[in-house]
């Protein structure tokens, strides 16, 4: 556990600033989302002037949660007090790299995350990548600084864990993870209310790409390894990439393998992959790290540049 003194030292941090920043990762999930959600009503309960910032769109579907109409993709000011970072393990994500990195004199930067540390740009860094989800570090962070735990920041904590568990399905859940869901809805987190927004709203071009997934689901022998394809003609044309999320995760359930790699052309000539494993001892972070992305041990993912071929000895990018 994160120790309690880093905590008062970044509530310290945020209570001195007049101007912050709350920055989230490209293509947010709902632990980015939620975490800033929560951020963003903790700087609201102190009066303090705030701009949240995502380089795409939050979606729609955590509307539920608070001061999400507050995301903004334009961030021509750079003038803040404080910038805090959130649930982003490589800087490169935020879009904001080149500005955190050559910040101005004083300019202070607080990072919370629950992924491996691959850079060091933070003034004050907070990590666990024990945590389930930054959501969780979060908890911890309210209550080493005694702030009550309102019925939104209850939201917030249990929609960031539940969405980065897979509804507590995936081998990060801990005992602590589900304690603190627990706890979150004595405090008025709205389950029902969650459960319908992160997981049963999935639309009928999501159902037709993840059956697409699975169809095209295949097992290496020789690695006892998982992997399928989505080419850009396997999907439909109004696919989003809300569409997209968890569909990695719910493939991971496949008994008996080492993991799972799902690989899918996005637009501007890229190919999205997310690895999965629940196996303790594979670690598919250094594999994502080599691929020029990141992530967890269990959870990762990369984007790299080209189109998928099918050949007669396999798939390969070109």
């Amino acid at each position: 556990m994160t120790d309690h003194s880093l905590f008062t030292r970044a509530y310290n941090l945020i209570k001195a600033a007049a101007n912050t920043l709350v920055v989230i990762h490209a293509n947010p999930d709902g632990d980015a989302i939620a975490s800033a959600c929560l951020m963003a009503e903790i700087l609201t309960l102190l009066n303090k002037k705030f701009s949240l910032y995502c380089q795409d769109q939050a979606h729609a579907q955590f509307d539920f949660l608070p001061h999400l109409e507050k995301f903004t993709a334009s961030q021509e000011r750079f003038d803040f007090d404080l910038i805090i970072v959130l649930d982003c393990g490589n800087l490169k994500r935020t879009g904001l790299a080149q500005k955190i990195a050559n910040r101005l004199p004083g300019q202070q930067v607080l990072e919370i995350d629950h992924h491996p540390k691959i850079d060091d740009y933070a003034n004050l860094e907070i990590r666990d990548a024990a945590a389930a989800a930054t959501a969780e570090i979060l908890y911890y962070f309210l209550k080493a600084n005694k702030i009550k735990i309102t019925k939104n920041l209850a939201n917030c904590v249990l929609t960031g864990i539940m969405t980065d568990t897979g509804n507590f399905l995936y081998p990060s859940t801990s005992p602590q993870t589900i304690n603190i869901a627990s706890e979150m809805l004595t405090k008025g987190a709205r389950l029902p209310q969650i459960m319908e927004n992160t997981w049963r709203n999935k639309s009928l071009a999501s159902m037709k790409a993840w059956g697409k997934a699975m169809s095209n689901l295949e097992i290496s022998k020789k690695y006892n390894f998982a992997f399928t394809v989505l080419r850009a003609t396997d999907m439909p044309e109004d696919i989003t990439e809300e569409d997209m999320e968890g569909v990695s995760g719910f493939l991971s359930n496949l008994e008996k393998t080492n993991g799972l790699l799902l690989l899918r052309e996005v637009p501007g000539n890229k190919i999205k992959g997310s690895l999965r494993t629940s196996r303790p001892k594979v670690d598919m972070a250094r594999l994502a790290q080599i691929l020029g992305g990141g992530g967890h041990a269990r959870a990762a993912g990369f984007t790299i540049d080209g189109k998928l071929e099918k050949t007669a000895s396999g798939w390969r990018v070109v």
